[in-house]
């Protein structure tokens, strides 16, 4: 299952595929890039990933955009 997120007004996904996260940043051309660069430990549950992509992309709160947001 693909989970949707908009992070700090970035548009994100995380999906788990054996036993790992894979973040995601979507672009609205409906195309998906891994973030190589951002690890989400294993044992994080699907209901606290909103909380920690907000405390690791925190830097990107601005103006308007200012949340974590679960979008599906």
């Amino acid at each position: 299952m693909l989970l949707k997120f908009e992070v700090f007004g970035k548009a994100m996904s995380v999906k788990r595929v054996d036993n790992e996260w894979h973040l995601f940043i979507d672009s609205n051309t409906g195309l998906r890039t891994r973030v190589y660069d951002v690890v989400i430990p294993n044992e994080l549950l699907e209901s606290e990933l909103a909380r920690y992509l907000g405390d690791i992309f925190h830097e990107s709160a601005r103006g308007d955009n200012t949340e974590v947001v679960r979008l599906n």
